[in-house]
């Protein structure tokens, strides 16, 4: 039977739900004077992804939002904490459907840059859940997670209410813990981002945030936040405090009106970011540690919010005023910010940033790999402008060929046709399909059963998107292609005795007419791709390694092209299990 390693969820309560790990783990005993290995953390971590009556307690608070953030605060108190504890962290508190996290990570490394020590909250991780909780741009260290992990966790043990749920699930634990981590650590100051929405979500129990940010607005986890915009942005006004300064990029309308009118409800003052172009001068671009042209207005957000925090706590150097045209103001339901000229530690700041698995490149030889986790409508437009600009504007290579690979995996939600449609003018030669399992090997657990259920479901999301995939490449060139009979995963999956795995395998009834491909995890469809020409990726085997013609054939392509671009798209935990097992140095 199979096993896989599982990417943790993010935040979304219908990943909780869900409960994409399965791992169960017992918490093993300890002396209170020894914590337990980081690995054991770990997988006590992961028991809470699938809290039974954790599961009970969100299908019950979905009627009513507002029980959330009161169970938020009844955890974070028996930790040991009260909410106004939170006020000492000086926190930027930044929402938004597009870039938030982009954001985040220029604001904390332009205040780093003046040597103040920041603290990071984020999510989802992308390898190892310890960069949810950074400081001073780093993950915590498995000594310091540890630490603060059975601090927490052994307080929430020790007060448990058998009339509620005991614990609180994945991400309002964490979140707790990162609240620990930042006042024991003692940090000048803290960015966090919210999770999802942001009236209920649990980062939202901060009562008296320095600055709050609302990066782009876009439809994204709408089972939760509503199906239109105008919806999403009450949910993320709702993170206003009275008089604390929030600023906002650019954005529809009405979606707008809806951030002022909250504003006002809150006695909030809310100012409109301008363009990135009016914090330049002389025709000098501002170089930004991120690509993409859609960085430079989650740059400007970062600049303001970076900007208001040193101000509001009495810091110099913050950047000289500049006047706007009068114009700039005309018409505008939201008053526009004043632009500044960025102080040198800004400048370096911005061009310093990182911030893993958003328009990142990594040249491996023959195979360079463009990583992006956009998941929106919006960010896939905005991952395919970058995408486009740096590699496919590349000249060909004179020596040979160049194949271009898309791999592509959607989870919860979101429409992936429309997705999918938006990569077409990429013009890649082969599209892959697979679940977000690293691994998958032929090892028994006691979860069989159920794992076995998950990966057949998620083994016919990417049937579907593949087939999805054959349909929008039907139309693109008018060629009339045969398309598959209903899915089913179970008679395509066989067992390769010599890899020890499972592979797709075709029917005689189920010919694949277009280039595309699907493998149960990325480690395979990594393998299929590099072909032996990425040091980090293993050549596939020889014997049952192209189980049908398009693979055979397109690894002869792939072995023969003097170079093959690869675009990692449309999941952040793909991406995360991408950048796992390209650099390996990220899990230590």
């Amino acid at each position: 039977m199979a096993e896989a390693t599982v990417l943790p969820p993010g935040p979304d309560a219908g990943a909780e739900l869900r409960g994409m790990a399965r791992a169960a783990a017992v918490p093993p005993s300890r002396m209170p004077d020894r914590p337990a290995p980081f690995q054991d953390a770990i997988r006590t971590l992961n028991t809470l992804q699938t809290n039974a009556s954790y599961l009970e307690q969100v299908k019950r608070e979905r009627g009513d939002p507002r029980a959330q953030l009161e169970a938020m605060k009844g955890f974070l108190e028996r930790s040991g904490l009260k909410v106004e504890d939170l006020d000492r962290l000086n926190i930027i508190h930044v929402t938004g459907t597009k870039g938030k996290g982009s954001v985040c990570a220029f604001a904390e490394r332009v205040l780093r840059s003046y040597g103040l020590k920041t603290g990071f909250y984020s999510s989802p991780h992308l390898v190892q859940v310890r960069e949810r909780i950074r400081i001073n741009g780093q993950p915590i260290s498995k000594e310091l997670f540890s630490k603060y992990f059975w601090l927490v966790y052994n307080r929430l043990e020790e007060t448990k209410d058998p009339a509620r749920a005991s614990m609180p699930a994945y991400f309002r634990f964490l979140t707790i813990m990162a609240f620990h981590v930042f006042l024991q650590e003692k940090v000048d100051l803290a960015v966090v981002e919210v999770g999802i929405g942001g009236a209920y979500d649990c980062t939202n129990i901060i009562r008296k945030p320095v600055v709050c940010g609302v990066s782009s607005l876009g439809i994204d986890h709408t089972s939760i936040l509503g199906d239109t915009l105008e919806k999403i942005a009450w949910q993320k006004g709702g993170i206003f405090k009275p008089g604390v300064p929030a600023f906002t990029v650019a954005q529809p309308e009405r979606p707008l009106e809806v951030l002022r009118d909250r504003a006002r409800e809150r006695a909030c003052p809310l100012y409109l970011c301008p363009e990135l172009d009016a914090f330049e001068e002389g025709g000098r671009a501002l170089a930004l540690g991120l690509a993409g042209d859609h960085q430079r207005s989650n740059a400007a957000l970062a600049l303001q919010l970076a900007r208001a925090w040193l101000q509001r706590r009495g810091r110099e150097g913050v950047g000289e005023p500049k006047d706007l045209p009068p114009s700039a103001e005309a018409g505008r339901p939201v008053p526009l910010a004043p632009a500044f000229r960025p102080s040198v530690a800004m400048v370096q700041g911005l061009r310093e940033a990182e911030w893993l698995g958003r328009t990142q490149v990594l040249p491996h030889g023959p195979v360079t790999w463009y990583i992006d986790g956009a998941h929106t409508t919006s960010s896939v437009q905005a991952c395919v402008r970058w995408f486009r600009q740096a590699a496919l504007n590349e000249d060909k290579p004179q020596d040979g060929s160049e194949v271009r690979v898309l791999l592509f995996n959607a989870t919860g939600d979101r429409d992936t046709a429309a997705l999918l449609k938006l990569l077409l003018p990429c013009q890649f030669d082969y599209a892959v399909f697979c679940p977000n399992f690293a691994e998958v090997s032929v090892v028994g657990n006691a979860d069989q059963q159920n794992f076995n259920v998950t990966l057949e479901n998620a083994l016919t999301r990417c049937l579907e998107n593949q087939k999805t995939w054959t349909q929008l490449m039907e139309e693109k060139v008018g060629q009339d292609l045969w398309l598959s009979a209903p899915l089913e995963v179970g008679s395509l999956l066989k067992p390769d005795p010599v890899r020890g795995a499972l592979l797709l395998v075709p029917s005689a009834e189920r010919p694949l007419n277009s280039n595309s491909l699907v493998f149960p995890c990325i480690s395979h469809a990594l393998q299929w791709i590099a072909q032996g020409r990425d040091p980090c990726v293993p050549a596939p085997a020889a014997k049952g390694a192209h189980p049908h013609p398009v693979a055979s054939s397109g690894a002869v392509l792939l072995q023969e092209a003097a170079v093959i671009r690869v675009l990692v798209t449309g999941s952040l935990h793909l991406v995360g299990g991408v950048l796992k097992l390209l650099d390996p140095a990220l899990s230590q």
